[in-house]
């Protein structure tokens, strides 16, 4: 069959990186080029054609990541920065301004985000067996951004972000009846809307590798909010809203997908790279 018109199959004059699976492609490699998006993919791309066929016993053992690796590499990389620039600007100094000073609010929150993601990924790790396969912190291939925690279990694949946010998660309903019906997630006072438009891409991502026989759930996981004693969690535009001992017994539930745990848990793991 002809590859659409989008697509070029072509030997590469430069390096560069499969947009699915974000495996280096050297120079002169055959590969597909994209032209609306303007780039590469495998030829044998595995992210592009479901999920692979079970695990054998030869099948490479999937690294499941540090929870919260990148995140904690970048605020010590800041924090490093800081301290570097503060010693040479003043060398007799240096040492007590960082004493006295904290670090700035667009450092402080990758250390926030990064034990966020590390307290709830040290306890999906806990939870893990043959029915409950994780992994954590993946790149998402072609930017800089991550995935915190997948999870894939008897129910599904579950795309995890770990938030670490002040405040009581809530619901805004606006529209209706005269005007279009929109919903904002709220943490507090403050519109969090746009974490949901971020997981739902990371949903695309995944189901794009997995296929679409196994369901992929989108979830925002808050650590310490300000959470009712009753009821609480919620949905919004099919992304699962909660925390997390709301979260552990969905991810230990029964379902029909228990066959296929370990072929798609290796699939994800090939697809997406630790960040």
């Amino acid at each position: 069959m002809d590859a659409p018109n989008d697509e070029k199959q072509m030997r590469l004059r430069y390096a560069g990186t499969c947009r699915l699976c974000g495996s280096e492609l050297p120079a002169r490699t055959e590969a597909v080029y994209e032209r609306s998006t303007k780039t590469v993919r495998c030829l044998t791309c595995p992210a592009s054609n479901g999920v692979t066929p079970p695990a054998s016993a030869e099948a490479a053992t999937i690294d499941p990541g540090v929870p919260g690796g990148s995140a904690r590499r970048e605020y010590e990389r800041r924090q490093a920065k800081r301290e570097e620039r503060i010693r040479t600007k003043h060398p007799r100094l240096g040492g007590l301004i960082l004493a006295l000073s904290d670090d700035p609010q667009s450092t402080k929150a990758w250390d926030t985000g990064a034990l966020g993601e590390e307290r709830l990924g040290a306890r999906l790790t806990e939870l893990s067996n043959e029915n409950l396969r994780v992994l954590h912190d993946r790149r998402i291939p072609g930017t800089k951004a991550n995935i915190d925690h997948l999870a894939v279990t008897p129910t599904g694949v579950y795309v995890i972000d770990a938030k670490r946010y002040r405040g009581r998660p809530h619901l805004k309903v606006e529209g209706g009846l005269l005007r279009p019906r929109t919903e904002k997630l709220m943490v507090g006072t403050r519109d969090r809307t746009k974490l949901v438009d971020g997981v739902l891409k990371q949903v695309d991502l995944v189901r794009r590798i997995v296929g679409d026989d196994v369901p992929v759930t989108g979830v925002l996981c808050f650590i310490e909010a300000d959470w009712p004693l009753l009821g609480g969690a919620f949905t919004t535009r099919d992304v699962d809203v909660l925390w997390p001992k709301r979260l552990y017994p969905r991810l230990a539930a029964d379902g029909a997908y228990g066959g296929v745990i370990a072929s798609v848990h290796q699939a994800l793991g090939t697809a997406l790279a630790q960040a």
